[in-house]
């Protein structure tokens, strides 16, 4: 059930003749039954009321409801009583600050997903050239003096350890730049 259906349903009970609002209690007013604010906001949590009333104002609020029509008002209560929570607990970003955050550690998720792909590359890469026929063979089949191969193996260790820490710093440059 969503929330929107459960304020509906509150509110049904809270607008029965001599019960008032959250936001008719508020203003110390009578709950008529024309009144806009019942439905979406009931005597039973008057501080979803208050929250809103104190970031976007009473009349502010009456007038949104007014001016949509019927079958948005649910949804644009809701959504006013959850940004004025999000403001009232963080009165700088309010929710901004909630999808900043987010982003943030979409970013961060994206960043180490591309590195750990990036090391999995380099290592099957790795695999692949140690897995590959030794030259030493084919020399000694020609009676030469096959060269070291674990000398190469080890220049191509050290050039893959090189770009995990180039994969690294990428990342970190990419995340300052978005800050910036």
């Amino acid at each position: 059930m969503s929330t929107s259906a459960t304020n509906t349903e509150a509110a049904a009970a809270s607008s029965s003749p001599g019960k008032r609002c959250a936001a008719c209690k508020n203003q110390r007013r009578k709950c008529g039954h024309d009144c806009v604010l019942a439905p979406y906001f009931p005597a039973s949590d008057p501080q979803r009321y208050a929250c809103v009333q104190r970031v976007f104002g009473a009349s502010n609020v009456a007038r949104m409801l007014q001016n949509l029509p019927v079958h948005e008002r649910a949804r644009a209560a809701d959504t006013m009583a959850m940004e004025a929570r999000r403001r009232v607990q963080d009165p700088v970003y309010g929710c901004a600050g909630i999808v900043g955050r987010l982003q943030g550690e979409i970013r961060a998720a994206q960043c180490e997903l591309a590195r750990t792909q990036a090391q999995i590359a380099v290592h099957a890469a790795a695999a692949a050239v140690r897995a590959r026929p030794a030259p030493a063979v084919d020399a000694l089949a020609a009676g030469q003096h096959a060269p070291a191969a674990p000398l190469q193996q080890q220049d191509d260790d050290a050039a893959f350890q090189g770009l995990d820490a180039l994969l690294i710093d990428d990342c970190r440059w990419d995340g300052l730049a978005r800050l910036l």
